[in-house]
């Protein structure tokens, strides 16, 4: 797991391989990851979009940008925690993502930016 502290927001990163869902003679790579993000700062936030960077370790690289996350925006008590699971394909065995959050400050209604930690995916037997 990895882990980044911005402005008092915490996010973590878990990742695991999805041998059903890929097929590797097809360069076809599935992966899952859960995000845990913990409100450590002083007052309500809300997590307004999304801006991820994926790279394959053949440097084919892509971006994906949108609101909030897996259908949501959602509004995150100070002391906190709010957790999903999504998932990414990759043409590789081994890649990496990072990226930002825009979260908005419910007391005063600024935004700012929260780095998502580079977290790397790879087909565990690579390792090896």
């Amino acid at each position: 797991m990895v882990t980044e502290v911005t402005s008092g927001i915490k996010v973590s990163v878990e990742t695991f391989y999805q041998p059903t869902h890929s097929n590797p003679v097809q360069s076809h790579y599935v992966f899952a990851y859960r995000i845990t993000i913990i409100n450590e700062s002083g007052g309500p936030i809300r997590l307004k979009r999304r801006h991820w960077y994926i790279v394959d370790s053949d440097n084919t690289r892509r971006e994906v940008e949108g609101e909030g996350v897996v259908g949501e925006q959602p509004f995150i008590e100070t002391g906190d925690t709010y957790r999903y699971v999504s998932g990414c394909n990759l043409n590789t065995e081994i890649g990496k993502m990072f990226g930002t959050y825009l979260m908005e400050r419910q007391h005063d209604k600024r935004l700012f930016y929260v780095k998502i930690p580079e977290f790397r995916m790879f087909v565990p037997c690579k390792l090896n």
